[in-house]
């Protein structure tokens, strides 16, 4: 059993990361198998999210005063938490396919940027592209118009060698 000292820093661990993190899930773990959580958790820590097994009471008195505070109303039973201060669709991605899986796996609250959201929208959002997709489809969008024009330029001046060449083979030019 943990000291009243343990419990104090786990809190005050647990208020910090609460604080920094913008995206925040909350699951029902129950029915996992030791196997089965530890490679959720390891899915998680390769989107750069974090995920906790919780006590209930813990963590609604680290939620106080944080943005999950207001989805605190959903720790009871068996609760974990998944959070990340970062992209929020890699970690509903790994959640959503995850629960496609092991149907147990159940989710029971959601904040996305801070705002309170419907667990059928954590899936839509694990639809979207990740941010770095975004990225790469940006810098092809902005290259592709810069390629089109290193393009057009160099085919003018290829048009313009090929016709000078046709014409010192057609002996076109007077000396």
């Amino acid at each position: 059993m943990k000291s009243r000292k343990q419990k104090n820093d786990e809190v005050e661990y647990l208020k910090a990361e609460l604080a920094e993190a913008t995206n925040v899930v909350v699951v029902q773990y129950k029915g996992l198998t030791v196997e089965q959580d530890t490679t959720l958790r390891n899915k998680i820590r390769e989107s750069g999210s974090r995920y906790r097994v919780v006590k209930n009471t813990l963590a609604n008195i680290a939620a106080e005063g944080t943005p999950a505070g207001q989805i605190s109303d959903s720790f009871n039973g068996p609760t974990a938490i998944a959070y990340n201060s970062g992209d929020p669709v890699a970690l509903a991605k790994v959640l959503s396919d995850y629960a496609k899986d092991h149907p147990i796996f159940e989710f029971r609250a959601g904040l996305v940027d801070g705002r309170v959201v419907e667990m059928s929208a954590l899936a839509e959002i694990a639809a979207l592209p990740s941010y770095e997709e975004l990225l790469a489809k940006l810098m092809y969008l902005l290259n592709s118009g810069a390629q089109r024009i290193a393009v057009g330029i160099n085919g003018v001046a290829r048009n313009m060698a090929v016709a000078l060449s046709q014409a010192v083979e057609q002996k076109k030019f007077s000396e």
